[in-house]
């Protein structure tokens, strides 16, 4: 386990490029009910685990991102590129692919 979070803060996104973890499937509802894990879909949520510079401009002026490592995103519902570490998955989104941010 160690060694994967190692691995993921090695892995730095280029340009405005994020990397971000989802976050776990809900396998019980409210109630108590256990769903089976292939009737439930990927959530639209997730942990930035690190972002990349930002994006330059024409004229070379760099843009920042605005998120930060540990913000929790909204995600769109299909996108991004997926990166599988030994176990873990995660995902790179460009910024603009990033629906908002939770406060």
């Amino acid at each position: 386990m160690f060694r994967t979070r190692a691995l993921m803060r090695s892995l730095a996104p280029l340009g405005d490029r994020v990397l971000v973890k989802r976050a776990q499937k809900e396998v019980q509802t409210a109630a108590g009910i256990y769903l089976p894990t292939d009737s439930t879909k990927d959530p639209n949520e997730g942990t930035v685990v690190s972002v990349g510079p930002g994006e330059r401009d024409v004229a070379g002026n760099l843009h920042a991102t605005t998120l930060k490592a540990g913000d929790t995103v909204l995600l769109p519902e299909y996108g991004g590129t997926k990166v599988k570490i030994e176990d873990e998955e995660v995902f790179l989104f460009r910024e603009s692919d990033i629906l908002g941010k939770f406060e």
